[in-house]
């Protein structure tokens, strides 16, 4: 603050100085346009295709496959979706901890593939993947 007006007598001169509350706005509003887009929640629909390599992993995952006639399928064998979420949660907790995919064909209804997602949460799986089939990248 300047104690000098311009007649030559000493004063306080009471304007406030935004200079530092403009740059404090500016910073809280980029942290909130990069943190905005983070905060959505859904599924994308564009599942089927990704343009990304697979992952190694060290131990045969679980895979739940559901076919275009919406039969589900554990590790190869055909169950219904209740049978699958009595197997899942009669599982150890020590596999309930291994990573588990989900593999569905396009032509399923979105429905079902949300459901037997539910299913294995409510099981007690954490690690919930999708397996896709990359994308045609040819030009």
């Amino acid at each position: 603050m300047a104690f000098i007006q311009g007649n030559g007598r000493k004063g306080l001169v009471s304007e406030i100085n935004v200079t530092p509350l403009v740059d404090v706005m500016l910073v809280l509003l980029i942290i909130f346009m990069v943190t905005a887009p983070m905060m959505t929640q859904g599924v994308d629909v564009d599942l089927p295709e990704t343009t990304t390599t697979p992952l190694r992993q060290k131990e045969d995952p679980l895979v739940v496959a559901i076919n275009k006639k919406g039969e589900i399928y554990l590790n190869k064998i055909k169950l219904d979706q209740t049978l699958l979420r009595q197997q899942l949660t009669a599982m150890p907790k020590t596999d309930q901890q291994k990573p588990i995919f989900l593999k569905a064909d396009k032509k399923v209804p979105y429905g079902i593939v949300v459901s037997v997602m539910a299913d294995i949460k409510e099981a007690g799986f954490e690690k919930l993947g999708m397996i896709t089939k990359p994308a045609d990248t040819r030009p």
